[in-house]
């Protein structure tokens, strides 16, 4: 599965269209639908495993990973702890053995940015006689072509409003991309701007609804089972990248030094210092993961977050040890070294970000 949706990752990369093909191939092994609960036919997989997921398809594609982290992550909070309507989700999860059936929230907009900084949702859902009307535009929905559910994070319109996510079929009419994912990395996620205008949906299509005040802003410590996955997506870049630093350090023999750079100190340095960087942090993520899935009560939220920190500053870090050597080759475009670069650039990017997750870690070691 990894070596054929890498063949096709460049391609994507280039024309940043939805990656269909490489989603089909990924939903074929089975591993899109692995995160749903035993309850509901499924096996269940829970997070180390979906790190170990992600940790390969993002070898072979991150921008693939990332749309199928996403409904990975929804079907294993559902298997957690059930709070969709039963009959929807029933429908989803046939669908889903089916087909790829693809599903993200929408939760960051324009005026807001992203939720783990605080506030609350401008997107609004007024009540009809049927049900809700929801209008709002949201940013960086990751998939948004290909989504046959929105999750939409938005504020009720009653006398006393509250706050929930709106279940939002992915064909509705009133459903706008307004803004194209023009990006750096990950030129393949389709993480479009979206425009949400009167959109009808049934009253019972909410979950997670509360009253607004503070109780509906983001917990950025409860993620492990997202944020642990997310660092091995891009952990799998990083692999990816070495894998071709380790190629051209084999093929590449200068003429005055008459065998290949791979046998020189300088490179055997780097690629003992990538090895380093790549195995600490998959320890951290894959061993947080474990821990996370025995319900270790000694592993506190702000270790997933800090593995997830120090993850990513060891993917980034390696991808950029390994272009440095390479010089000009290593940025030469159409070369899968330069496009790793660009996508582990994306890493650092997810909420909560690391400022924030520093101010998270910080705060309980000041305050045990």
């Amino acid at each position: 599965m990894t070596a054929r949706i890498a063949e096709l990752a460049a391609g994507y990369d280039q024309s940043g269209a939805f990656p269909a093909e490489s989603l089909r191939i990924v939903h074929e092994t089975g591993l899109l639908t692995a995160t749903i609960g035993e309850s509901y036919g499924g096996r269940g997989a829970r997070v180390e495993e979906s790190a170990r997921i992600l940790h390969r398809i993002g070898q072979g594609d991150p921008s693939v990973a990332l749309i199928a982290a996403m409904t990975l992550n929804t079907h294993a909070r559902q298997a957690v702890q059930p709070h969709w309507p039963e009959e929807l989700y029933a429908r989803i999860v046939k669908e889903s053995f089916e087909r790829p059936v693809l599903v993200n929230h929408a939760r960051v907009e324009p005026e807001l940015g992203s939720p783990a900084r605080g506030g609350l949702p401008s997107t609004l859902a007024r009540r009809t006689p049927d049900g809700w009307s929801l209008s709002g535009t949201k940013r960086f929905v990751t998939g948004a072509e290909g989504l046959d559910w929105f999750l939409v994070w938005a504020t009720t319109d009653e006398p006393e409003p509250r706050v929930g996510t709106f279940l939002v079929p992915g064909g509705s009419a009133g459903i706008d991309i307004t803004g194209r994912w023009d990006q750096l990395g990950l030129r393949a996620s389709g993480s479009h701007d979206v425009t949400f205008r009167d959109v009808e949906i049934p009253y019972e299509h909410v979950i997670g609804i509360g009253p607004y005040g503070a109780s509906a802003e983001q917990d950025n410590r409860a993620g492990a089972s997202l944020h642990l996955p997310l660092a091995a997506l891009y952990l799998g870049v990083a692999r990816a990248a070495q894998s071709f630093f380790h190629t051209f350090a084999h093929a590449r023999v200068p003429a005055n030094l008459g065998h290949p750079v791979a046998r020189t100190e300088r490179f055997r340095r780097t690629a003992g210092e990538i090895e380093v960087l790549l195995t600490a942090a998959e320890q951290l993520v894959f061993g947080g993961a474990a821990r996370v899935d025995s319900a270790d009560s000694s592993y506190t939220p702000e270790q997933a977050l800090g593995a997830r920190v120090l993850a990513d500053r060891h993917g980034v870090r390696a991808v950029e040890l390994a272009v440095r050597l390479l010089g000009n080759p290593g940025l030469a475009r159409g070369n899968p070294l330069e496009r790793h670069f660009r996508d582990i650039q994306c890493a650092p990017v997810h909420a909560p970000q690391e400022d924030i997750s520093l101010l998270a870690i910080g705060t309980k070691a000041l305050n045990p």
